[in-house]
């Protein structure tokens, strides 16, 4: 007994030291505590001064008292609180002109109803500190309970320090309590808050935006009681490759308690919910967590009346010029507002040049209705409609947060019926392409995923494996085309190889054919060079002297590998590859240019654009290499962008073919892709603990056409490829603060319009071959500009637009130091 006995003051002593510890602030009975209590929203760049900020602040008094206490406990309360002395001022310190709210007051602003129901007393059950009911009128507009939650907030304390998970008007989230002497900080981890409104972002996050937010309230204690309550909430937005383009939102809150007097009487009762009712039957428990606002819009354009003025900038001549994307851009935030039919009508409605562009705007959209007009406006079973149901599909595959619903979609254009064999192959592509973003952000357990196994043993047959690549390059079982077994070498020293697989690759260099031989030995030196993944470990295999020595790395030829930085910054670096493979008998058989972006630590394959030919040794009489003598004449390109394999273009197909088109070559280039692409695209609510919401759209759009084009001349025995990349890209970023009565926000955004060129020259009038390749980017402009805005329901608004243009000098991009000889001889020859 004396043992239980001494385990039951153990558990007591527990007990009491847990509970006790989460008390919170007591209130005086008959006392009504007299507060004054400021908010304010303001909204700029990240390093922006107050002067220069848009937003406003609300100041009220605020009257709290306690209603009932339960008797066996101190920290169970029912507390009321009253505001009245309501005022909204601009957070500026701005010319009455400027100033939208000079000589308002609350009641024009607000209304008489609404300034009616947040002067209406509410009450809060608060217990142990914590907020556990919530009690207003039903009826109430959300903007209005919002902003009492708000209030409500500040009450919510513990007297001791520790780590809690708490409900508030911002959601559910964890918080750590730091108390010393009187003073208790409350810090709250906003990236754990759960809340009943979610945003999305893209899966790329080179393309994306980052985010830092803060919130830290300090209260002051004193006979139990609040005197004075600090917070303060900070959330950073910035374009990851960029991060100059961002927005700022900081939202602060205070409590003072400017005096106490004598008040109403402690109320009886069993809880706190039977109080309530009997002190007033209108007062409901409607929780703590802040209601959805929907945004009403007066006098806004509908999708149809937005369509008609911007259709314009929707024409194939305009996808160069930033005002496409921009134009994208914006039609995309009015097509995630419209119905089915709404959108159908501007498909309808649109020529047929700009047609293909509106379907990029409408399938990268990605709401239900949109997925929906798409669905419908499109006939697969018609071959005639291929441009369109191409485009569709491409966009499908830059989706910036697809989801189950688009992938269904398409494995049921793969079950119908499609008259076109290109779109059934990119069906399954597109497909494949979903499956993999989908399961990047952890939805790989979708009950529809059930087609992954098929997608993933379609990219079998497509894409080799480890040991199949191995096997390809080493000719184990057959001869194989040089360009495939280059392309094998690829996969294989940029997929992680061991040094055994190393050390093969550095072996039969120096037994290779000669053009072969020569690109390996320029894709070591690259990789060496660049610093690559595979870097590290051809260094070690580098060591043994039979592997790597002067007789295997003396090998002349044409084909090489190299590559190097286009831009950098401290933010993102883009970098290019360019990998030209040719014949023994100097004819080209691949080049390959990829472009990368790097962020962050992250890596996205933004283009790569390859053309090929074979069979071309007949045109000089010269003779084709091993396992490649009975190729049929050909020439194509193919490209893949963001990850997304495009469909490949023939120049010419055979002999006669090649030699029709060559008498009818008029130089003009072919068209690889071209459109518009939803790049980044992100959308966050932002519930602010002063029961005010943020909402922040960062979206970045490009207009892209990409061309090619071969020319080949017997006359002056010449031939020239050619990649045109042209290009726009604007990217956004705008938070808004939208209430019922005021709105206010800010717009930070970058624009430019680029152009990059790859050409190759083959002079084939001489032995060995001249071979000249450049890659030219062109002068281009740079644009970023910042947009501040304040406006009421009544129309009267305050706009502040600033601008900084610049141009960004042109370049060609160095390749290897023999490409630069070679270059001098051929302009010398044309001379």
């Amino acid at each position: 007994m004396a043992i239980q006995g001494f385990i039951t003051i153990l558990l007591a002593a527990g007990f009491y030291a847990c509970c006790a510890g989460v008390a919170g602030p007591r209130l005086n009975n008959n006392w009504v505590y007299k507060f004054r209590y400021n908010t304010e929203v303001l909204v700029d760049r990240a390093k922006g001064s107050k002067e220069g900020n848009a937003g406003y602040k609300i100041s009220s008094d605020v009257d709290v008292n306690l209603v009932w206490r339960d008797p066996n406990s101190n920290d169970d309360q029912l507390i009321q609180l009253a505001i009245s002395n309501v005022k909204i001022e601009n957070v500026a310190l701005r010319s009455a002109k400027k100033n939208i709210l000079h000589g308002a007051t609350a009641q024009s602003l607000l209304g008489e109803k609404r300034l009616a129901a947040l002067e209406r007393p509410f009450m809060v059950h608060l217990k142990n500190g914590k907020v556990s009911g919530f009690y207003c009128y039903k009826a109430e507009p959300a903007t209005i309970k919002n902003l009492k939650r708000g209030v409500a907030s500040l009450l919510q304390v513990q007297t001791s320090s520790g780590k809690v998970i708490e409900n508030d008007v911002s959601g559910r989230c964890t918080v750590e309590y730091r108390a010393v002497q009187g003073k208790v900080t409350r810090t709250k981890a906003l990236d754990t808050c759960k809340s009943m409104e979610t945003g999305f972002t893209t899966y790329i996050q080179v393309l994306g935006v980052t985010g830092k937010s803060s919130s830290v309230t300090v209260f002051t204690l004193e006979d139990g009681f609040i005197k004075s309550a600090v917070a303060e909430e900070t959330h950073m937005l910035a374009v990851t490759a960029r991060r100059q383009t961002a927005a700022k939102v900081v939202s602060r809150q205070t409590l003072t308690l400017v005096k106490t007097e004598a008040g109403p009487f402690e109320a009886s009762g069993k809880n706190a919910a039977s109080v309530v009712k009997s002190l007033d039957e209108k007062l409901f428990a409607v929780g703590v967590t802040a209601e959805k606002v929907k945004s009403q819009c007066k006098g806004c354009q509908s999708l149809f009346e937005h369509w008609k003025a911007v259709q314009k900038q929707f024409e194939p001549d305009s996808l160069s010029k930033a005002i496409a994307p921009r134009s994208f851009l914006a039609l995309i935030q009015s097509i995630r507002k419209a119905s089915k039919t709404e959108i159908l009508q501007v498909l309808k409605s649109a020529s047929k040049t700009a047609l293909p562009q509106v379907v990029d705007a409408v399938t990268s959209s990605q709401t239900p209705a949109s997925l929906d007009a798409m669905l419908q406006f499109l006939n697969f079973a018609d071959p005639k409609g291929l441009v369109l149901q191409e485009r569709f599909l491409y966009a499908c595959g830059f989706a910036s947060h697809p989801n189950e619903r688009m992938l269904q979609a398409l494995l049921n254009i793969s079950k119908g019926k499609i008259g076109s064999n290109d779109i059934k192959e990119s069906v399954v592509i597109i497909m494949g392409a979903l499956v993999k973003k989908l399961c990047q952000k952890g939805g790989c357990d979708l009950p529809v995923s059930n087609i992954i196994e098929y997608v993933y043993a379609y990219g079998k047959q497509k894409f080799h494996v480890k040991r199949t690549v191995n096997r390809v390059y080493h000719q184990n079982r057959r001869v194989y085309e040089k360009n495939v077994r280059a392309a094998a070498a690829d996969v294989i020293l940029s997929s992680n190889p061991s040094y055994m697989e190393v050390k093969n690759l550095l072996l039969s260099i120096g037994n290779l054919p000669k053009e072969l031989n020569k690109y390996m030995v320029s894709k070591v030196k690259d990789i060496l060079h660049f610093e690559m993944p595979a870097s590290k470990i051809l260094r070690q295999a580098m060591k043994d002297m039979v592997s790597h020595n002067y007789d295997r790395f003396s090998k002349v030829g044409s084909s090489s590998a190299y590559s190097g930085f286009m831009t950098g910054t401290t933010d993102a670096a883009t970098t290019y590859s360019l990998d030209i493979l040719y014949s023994g008998s100097g004819v080209l058989r691949r080049s390959n240019m990829n472009i990368y972006g790097t962020s962050n630590g992250a890596l996205l394959h933004g283009l790569q654009v390859a053309i090929e030919a074979q069979g071309m040794e007949s045109l000089i009489a010269a003779k084709p290499d091993e396992g490649e003598e009975d190729l049929e004449s050909f020439a194509g390109m193919s490209a893949l962008l963001f990850d997304v394999q495009l469909r490949p273009v023939t120049f010419f197909k055979g002999y006669s073919d090649l030699m029709s088109k060559m008498f009818s070559m008029s130089g003009e280039p072919m068209n690889v892709v071209k459109g518009l692409i939803l790049l980044t695209d992100h959308s966050q609510v932002i519930q602010l603990q002063s029961g005010l919401k943020a909402n922040a759209e960062f979206q970045g759009g490009l207009a892209i056409d990409i061309s090619g084009g071969m020319e080949v001349s017997l006359w002056y025995r010449e031939s020239k490829t050619s990649v045109n990349n042209r290009g726009a890209m604007v990217v956004t970023g705008n938070v808004t603060v939208d209430m019922d009565f005021v709105r206010t926000g800010m717009e930070v955004s970058f624009e430019m319009e680029a152009s990059l060129d790859f050409i190759t020259t083959v002079q084939f009038s001489e032995y060995p071959f001249l071979v000249c390749m450049q890659m030219d980017k062109v002068t281009f402009p740079f644009s970023e500009y910042l947009t501040k805005y304040e406006s009421l329901p009544s129309g009267k608004n305050y706009l502040s637009h600033k601008g900084h243009k610049q141009l960004v000098p042109g370049s060609e991009f160095p390749l290897h130091q023999e490409n630069s000889d070679m270059c001098k001889r051929v302009f010398d020859s044309d001379a």
